[in-house]
């Protein structure tokens, strides 16, 4: 008897799902850079009619702009404005993630709090903050900080007026801890003894598996780093021949000619493609070879390869004057600032402290040697802190509530008190819950402080709208201000993406 076996066929090329699938989405990516280029082409010709050049040669021009605080007040050129611009935004974004996850997590516990004060002062903390805009709540602490009174300055005659804290209309002064001449070559000089500081813990650790007992290999190697750190704190001028060094690779950074640096970019982009799909390939070998690939997987990897060409093409085609700027230029006066923190007669004092002070004059001001808080940062840094915080809040009470009860009924049936089991159970289980939110809030944190522009602070969105309204460079301002942000946003991502896999049950 003859045995017959249906072959089956393959469907038409307009039938078939996989490859209708690659069609879409190649249509959609062409249309979406066409939209772009289109729209890139036609800007960059209405602004050549109109005498107007877009490119990025003005970020060696004279700035002639003063900045409200920063690095650099009076900026010789416009990259330097841009560049002490972006700092404040840096500082606010990271002083402001630090302190509203503190703030958000101390509120997110009081509201799971058996003390009825603390959970319903959570509770109204977070359900009228989170309702209010941010910006409005920038705009009140700015109006609160302007309500405030005028800054007394020091009687007659006084030389030097010293205090620990104090508040008024030009902000806040708090004493400051700050990092001395001798704290790059003390940090230097602890790079050094911890390779042996690792060294010693891993003999430790290594003793104890093998005799088993309690060594204390952490309060050891607590011990250790503590007389490694003394002996760095008086013997860090050591360092100072990095200096020259430093120096030295500096100079020969900046004589790479700028075409040199083109090519070695350009093939770190295609290295960096190449070696991800070489790894997406290892990722999908089996024992028995490479298994079958999907068209998301060949998507992935042409994608990775369309991702270098286009980075090819801005390097060589878009940009090119700004890859000198940030790659040569930037990286030499990086290079030359560590160099300059090294030697050359340098204290040798780490860390040093200063309260702050009056300054004398016809108007009194906080003097350099405290920490002060402008009132265009503080009313910046307290909105969004207090914003923020309202919504880590519930991220935290949302990652609590998320572990089982179980978890804590043996907690406290092995007799740990309720922080303790707060601290080393329902915590390290509820992080893995709470950390893809809390990366978001994060993200706009970071993109909130573009707000600084409403309360006058010099943020990069403030400066770039300064220079683009004296040179007309808007396109080119708002393409720094993307690579920026989108920058900052990556950087914050890969960090939380990493924390999440640490943090991730590895199962069989």
């Amino acid at each position: 008897m003859a045995t017959t076996h249906a072959s089956q066929q393959r469907p038409p090329l307009w039938r078939d799902a996989g490859v209708l699938k690659w069609v879409v989405q190649i249509i959609v990516l062409v249309l979406v850079i066409g939209v772009f280029w289109f729209l890139s082409t036609v800007a960059a010709d209405s602004l050549a009619a109109g005498g107007i050049e877009v490119d990025y040669d003005w970020l060696d021009g004279p700035a002639n702009i003063q900045l409200s605080e920063g690095i650099s007040t009076v900026p010789a050129t416009m990259w330097e404005a841009l560049r002490s611009a972006a700092s404040n935004t840096l500082r606010v974004a990271i002083a402001g993630i630090f302190a509203a996850t503190i703030l958000g997590t101390v509120i997110g516990l009081a509201r799971l709090s058996t003390n009825w004060v603390a959970q319903k002062a959570a509770s109204v903390y977070i359900e009228t903050l989170r309702n209010i805009p941010v910006l409005v709540l920038i705009l009140l602490a700015a109006a609160i900080l302007g309500s405030l009174p005028d800054l007394e300055g020091p009687e007659e005659g006084a030389t030097d007026t010293r205090f620990w804290f104090d508040i008024s209309k030009r902000g806040l002064a708090l004493p400051r801890v700050f990092y001395a001449d001798g704290f790059y070559q003390f940090l230097a000089l602890m790079a050094v003894f911890s390779v042996g500081i690792v060294f010693a813990r891993r003999q430790l650790q290594a003793k104890q598996d093998r005799e088993g007992g309690d060594h204390k290999v952490g309060l050891k190697v607590a011990g250790i780093t503590l007389v490694a750190a003394v002996i760095a704190w008086f013997a860090n001028p050591v360092m100072g021949f990095l200096g020259s060094v430093f120096g030295g690779l500096s100079d020969a950074w900046g004589s790479i000619p700028r075409p040199a640096m083109q090519l070695v970019l350009s093939a770190l982009a295609i290295g960096a493609a190449a070696l991800f799909i070489k790894n997406f390939l290892d990722s999908r070998r089996t024992p028995a070879g490479l298994a079958k690939l999907t068209d998301d997987d060949y998507f992935r990897m042409i994608f990775a390869g369309v991702g270098a060409l286009i980075a090819c093409v801005m390097i060589w085609v878009v940009v090119p004057g700004l890859i000198g700027d940030l790659f040569v230029d930037g990286l030499r006066d990086l290079i030359q600032w560590f160099a300059d923190k090294f030697g050359n007669g340098r204290g040798n004092r780490p860390i040093d402290a200063m309260r702050p002070t009056l300054s004398t004059g016809r108007f009194a001001n906080y003097g350099p040697e405290g920490l002060t808080m402008t009132p265009f940062f503080a009313a910046l840094f307290f909105g969004l802190v207090l914003y923020t915080a309202s919504f880590i809040a519930e991220i935290v009470r949302g990652g609590v509530l998320a572990v089982p009860k179980g978890q804590t009924e043996a907690a406290a049936a092995l007799g740990l008190s309720r922080m303790q089991s707060l601290r080393k159970v329902i915590l390290p289980q509820a992080f893995r819950v709470i950390m893809p939110p809390l990366g978001n809030q994060y993200l706009n944190i970071t993109k909130n402080t573009s707000l600084a522009i409403a309360v006058g602070m010099s943020d990069l969105v403030q400066i770039g709208q300064t220079i683009y309204n004296k040179n007309n460079q808007t396109l080119a301002v708002f393409g720094l201000f993307m690579a920026f942000y989108l920058t900052c946003s990556l950087t914050i991502s890969f960090i939380v993406n990493n924390i999440n896999r640490r943090l991730a049950i590895v199962e069989r």
